[in-house]
């Protein structure tokens, strides 16, 4: 009689210690990670544009402070809370989340606004005209992203990408102080936000070995703005729509 041979079920591959890190502590890792950017690059100018000024600036500086340390804050607590799988509490946070948010949009597009005729009128710098494209466009990327992040509050591979791309943007302003201290290539300051997505893209490649799509399109249209921000800083239709914007 031919004996039959009835095949074992295959043992489960245990992920490797890396993977099993990344996908635990990635989020809240990359939340201390942006804290330490921004820490670092703010530090750089606080004392001297903020707490003693040569020349007192607006009192919104203030405030947009408060409310951009407040959403790092946030977001590095959300990332923890979802880490100790409190994920009742983080649904509630969201609330004010949005809440949140919504201010950093509406403050983030005033200060830009303010601070900007601020350095024209009373620093006499004339580059403030060209370089509010800058941070506006950093306020389209959050929005954007941020926006979404909302949209798909209920999808939580789509939703956490989208929080942590939102909250890179907002670290443009951070890079950009290191880079005028020459603590990174001059201009780099786009390619400090890039870099902290793709450190997203990383993690996808390791843990799941694909990319999402959250960041096959939004990093692309990152770097396609960011492109086109600084093409156009030097034309004169973009002086003109600037001065239209500032005066």
């Amino acid at each position: 009689m031919t004996a039959t041979y009835v095949g074992l079920p295959s043992a489960k591959v245990r992920p490797s210690l890396l993977v099993r890190l990344l996908d635990r502590y990635f989020y809240f890792a990359m939340s201390l990670l942006i804290a330490a950017v921004v820490v670092a690059g703010f530090s750089l100018t606080i004392n001297q544009r903020l707490f003693h000024p040569a020349v007192t600036p607006p009192s919104v500086l203030w405030v947009h402070g408060m409310v951009f340390s407040a959403w790092v804050l946030f977001f590095m607590l959300q990332s923890g809370l979802v880490r100790m799988r409190k994920v009742r509490w983080h649904r509630t946070m969201g609330l004010f989340g949005v809440a949140l948010g919504a201010a950093v949009l509406t403050l983030g597009v005033t200060t830009t606004i303010v601070m900007h005729r601020f350095q024209y009128f009373q620093l006499h710098r004339e580059t403030a005209i060209r370089s509010i494209s800058v941070p506006l466009f950093d306020m389209v990327c959050f929005a954007g992203t941020f926006g979404l992040a909302i949209a798909w509050r209920k999808k939580p591979e789509y939703h956490r990408r989208l929080m942590l791309v939102a909250t890179c943007a907002l670290t443009a302003a951070a890079f950009g102080r290191l880079a005028n201290f020459y603590l990174l290539p001059k201009g780099s300051f786009y390619l400090g936000v890039d870099l902290l997505i793709l450190l997203g893209v990383a993690r996808d490649l390791i843990v799941t070995r694909s990319v999402h799509r959250v960041y096959l399109v939004a990093l692309p249209l990152f770097m396609a703005g960011q492109t086109f921000v600084a093409v156009s800083f030097t034309t004169g239709w973009w002086y003109r729509i600037a001065k239209w914007i500032l005066l």
